[in-house]
């Protein structure tokens, strides 16, 4: 599987809704088995209140078809109430991987 495009998404809780913001990213876990063409999908905390989002695809399209899909419109509709400041979602490419 060569996946050549990715996302970073990096994610400050608001104070008192660091675990709403787990909650929610463990639900979009789920729903992300509903995507063929998000291969590669993670949430991560890097503190208390720090997140993020990480993907990868294998084209643009697959790409483009999360940013317009369900979990992006969640996490954008959600952001005001969650997020100390609107999500950024950093576009990049994958140089290098190794997967199961």
């Amino acid at each position: 599987m060569k996946l050549t495009l990715g996302q970073f998404v990096p994610l400050e809780a608001k104070p008192g809704k660091e675990e709403e913001v787990a909650s929610f990213l463990a639900d979009a876990a789920q729903m992300t088995r509903q995507e063929p063409t998000t291969p590669l999908w993670f949430a991560v905390r890097f503190s208390r209140s720090g997140f993020a989002i990480f993907d990868a695809f294998r084209d643009d399209a697959g790409r483009q078809a999360h940013l317009n899909g369900p979990i992006a419109a969640a996490l954008m509709a959600q952001a005001p109430s969650l997020f100390t400041s609107p999500p950024v979602i950093e576009s990049l490419e994958v140089v290098g991987a190794k997967l199961p």
